[in-house]
């Protein structure tokens, strides 16, 4: 009787998520920077987390599937598919919204078209910093989409966006960060969201050992 074939997440190992941390750790730094440019002060993060997980605990991972969050998503195009999500906490968005626009920050529910607008371009930022520096790296070619903001419960965002992934596989890698500092209590997460099929380019490019092939132990 044939084996089934295994999918491209279930044959990542512990060599592969190594070599996916270590060059979003250097997509990171290049965002890190590039913010830091933008508003004139100093941005921390930490190092990223590369995890396997599934697509039903990622709101967990943001702190809870109803705390209220902002959510900027992007699709990445090119030699790699998938998606960006980078999430706020509502008071985090709204200490970078006024370090963004002079304003002072408010606990309003919602956001004002020039707060969105400020929200979507700090994502324009670091998403082209971030692949930037992964398609330099890997030699490929790496576009982030025009972003879409919501202003929602985590939980309500991550089922928006996984719900195409959740076709292929129940589970997804997660490519986990924190930014702090800024002046502010800002924090942050990132995370990348990739095609399973694109997962092959990236560890071909990085040159780690080669993925299980179909039949073979």
């Amino acid at each position: 009787m044939a084996k089934p074939k295994l999918s491209i997440m279930d044959q990542l190992r512990d060599v592969h998520l190594d070599a996916l941390q270590e060059i979003c750790n250097i997509g990171m730094g290049h965002a890190a920077t590039a913010l830091s440019q933008m508003i004139g002060k100093t941005v921390n993060l930490n190092v990223p987390k590369v995890t396997l997980a599934g697509l039903d605990q990622v709101p967990d991972i943001i702190g809870g599937a109803e705390q209220v969050v902002v959510g900027i998503y992007l699709q990445v195009w090119g030699d790699f598919r998938g998606n960006l999500l980078l999430i706020f906490p509502r008071d985090s968005a709204q200490n970078l919204n006024a370090l963004l626009t002079g304003q002072p920050a408010t606990s309003e529910l919602i956001l004002s078209e020039i707060h969105a607008s400020a929200l979507k371009e700090v994502a324009n930022i670091l998403a082209g910093a971030y692949l930037g520096a992964m398609g330099n790296l890997l030699g490929l070619s790496l576009l982030p989409s025009v972003p879409s903001l919501a202003f929602d419960m985590a939980g309500a965002i991550v089922d928006y966006i996984l719900i195409e992934l959740g076709q292929e596989s129940d589970l997804t890698l997660v490519v986990e960060t924190q930014f702090f500092g800024m002046g502010s209590t800002i924090r942050g997460h990132f995370f990348l969201l990739p095609d399973p099929n694109s997962l092959k380019l990236i560890l071909e490019a990085s040159r780690v050992e080669p993925l299980i092939r179909s039949g073979r132990d």
